[in-house]
């Protein structure tokens, strides 16, 4: 870990407030990045709501949106990020072998033509930096416009969040080890 965390007795007033606030949000506890994110409270305070309103209140549910999410932490080969997510989108129904397949670089087969386009719009926005248009018709086709602003939300966010996990270097729970390469 590059960066030392404040313990809450350690926080100025101003980032105690943000602790607390993410501490009484639906988590019940603060994001790892927010830890380092409270070097900037009021960056920290906005993007851990943020994350709270991409996490539990889309109109995915989470075995949908964690697709986004995994499909982000494979791309920046986010070790922390994958571990907690790919639990929440098993936990969430996920079937293990399209955690495996976007673990692996291989396109998963997927049943449910939300979860296929889900998937397609992820990996669009992270290697080719945006949509094409037959994507971006099928997509607001297949998941709406509102679906279609909440993946990229869900994408840029847990890039946001896999940027600051890997850059500050935050480790697996002890005994853990990483799947991704």
């Amino acid at each position: 870990m590059r960066l030392k965390l404040l313990s809450p007795g350690e926080m100025s007033a101003e980032q105690k407030q943000t602790y607390d606030e993410a501490i009484a949000g639906k988590r019940g506890r603060p994001p790892a990045p927010m830890m380092a994110w409270l070097n900037s409270p009021e960056m920290a305070r906005h993007a851990t709501r943020l994350g709270e309103v991409l996490r539990f209140d889309t109109i995915f549910p989470a075995k949908l949106s964690e697709i986004a999410i995994l499909v982000t932490a494979r791309y920046w080969t986010s070790h922390y990020e994958w571990f907690a997510h790919k639990r929440l989108a098993l936990a969430g129904g996920m079937d293990p072998q399209i955690a495996d397949d976007i673990r692996d670089r291989r396109t998963p087969t997927f049943d449910d033509p939300k979860a296929k386009m889900i998937y397609d719009v992820a990996k669009s926005l992270h290697e080719g930096h945006g949509l094409a248009r037959p994507l971006y018709d099928e997509a607001v086709n297949v998941l709406s416009e509102r679906g279609v602003v909440e993946v990229i939300g869900l994408c840029g966010y847990y890039t946001l969040v896999s940027m600051t996990l890997n850059t500050f270097e935050f480790g697996l729970p002890d005994g853990q080890m990483s799947e991704l390469a």
